[in-house]
């Protein structure tokens, strides 16, 4: 179970201080000290090169995307605090608590990234008995698709069903909700909430299959005194950022009515782009 925590802007290159204040920042990475399984972020952003240039290899697009991943907790990561200070024109942040005993390693610390598209979830995909996806025999995707994601754990295998869709067709929103759909038939009380990025798009996924705090949630939190932050856990909340754009995030720090907070409801995306800053909720 993890937190996630993505923008995107008009179109301009803010960093996560800019778009949260530093002192917001602070407490949303101090989460670190419950999701201290790893984390990770990947950013999309404006490049001071000029578009279409061939400089003797590919061609410059004009975008660049940074990809950082660790399993050293972001409260002990130095990179943490520069990598919020990096402006980008859309960003995803992952910090992770490991899941069914999935195991620390660098192949299952999020994002995961495939073809040019960045994808963080939130969930424990296990049936009733506590048998994680990872160890069903007859998943809905292949060996290969699953190892493309660059992962092993369940988010990767959830992020390859989402790829599959997408190579059927399907636009990214919709391979998003066919691939809850797909999972829920077999999971339907896990939690599918994910975040995912393109060079121009992102979108935010609401999909919990129980509201409820779990008790083993409530009490890892309050092991590091920080019970009350364990309230609304599966809690997706998002607000305008200044000059256009949308942040969205799980819940564990700050996110008061009164600065614009807004709950996503259950079982709704979010879309915005990151060239414009609009943004659409819908329904799945």
């Amino acid at each position: 179970m993890c937190r996630l925590l993505g923008y995107a802007t008009a179109g301009t290159n803010k960093s996560l201080e800019d778009v949260l204040g530093e002192g917001i920042v602070r407490e949303y990475l101090r989460l670190s000290l419950v999701h201290n399984d790893g984390w990770g972020a990947a950013l999309v952003a404006d490049s001071s090169r000029r578009a279409g240039v061939d400089d003797g290899g590919a061609a410059t697009t004009g975008s660049y995307t940074t990809l950082y991943k660790s399993t050293e907790p972001a409260y002990l990561d130095p990179a943490a605090s520069l990598l919020a200070q990096q402006g980008a024109r859309g960003a995803l942040f992952h910090l992770r608590l490991a899941s069914s005993n999935l195991p620390l390693i660098i192949e299952n610390q999020q994002p995961f990234s495939a073809d040019a598209i960045s994808f963080i979830h939130n969930g424990d995909i296990s049936d009733d008995s506590g048998r994680n996806l990872v160890h069903d025999p007859d998943l809905p995707v292949t060996r290969e698709q699953i190892l493309a994601t660059g992962g092993k754990s369940d988010s990767a295998i959830y992020f390859a069903v989402v790829l599959h869709h997408l190579s059927e067709g399907k636009t990214l929103p919709e391979a998003v909700s066919a691939a809850i759909a797909d999972l829920r038939k077999r999971y339907p009380h896990s939690s599918y909430n994910c975040m995912v990025q393109t060079e121009n798009t992102f979108i935010v996924a609401n999909a919990a299959g129980r509201v409820e705090t779990s008790p083993r949630i409530v009490e890892i939190y309050n092991r590091f005194g920080l019970g009350e932050r364990s309230k609304g856990y599966r809690v997706l909340r998002y607000r305008d950022i200044d000059g256009g754009g949308v942040v969205v995030a799980s819940s564990g720090f700050p996110q008061d009515s009164r600065d614009g907070w807004r709950e996503l409801p259950n079982n709704h995306m979010l879309v915005a782009s990151n060239r414009t800053g609009r943004y659409e909720v819908h329904p799945l």
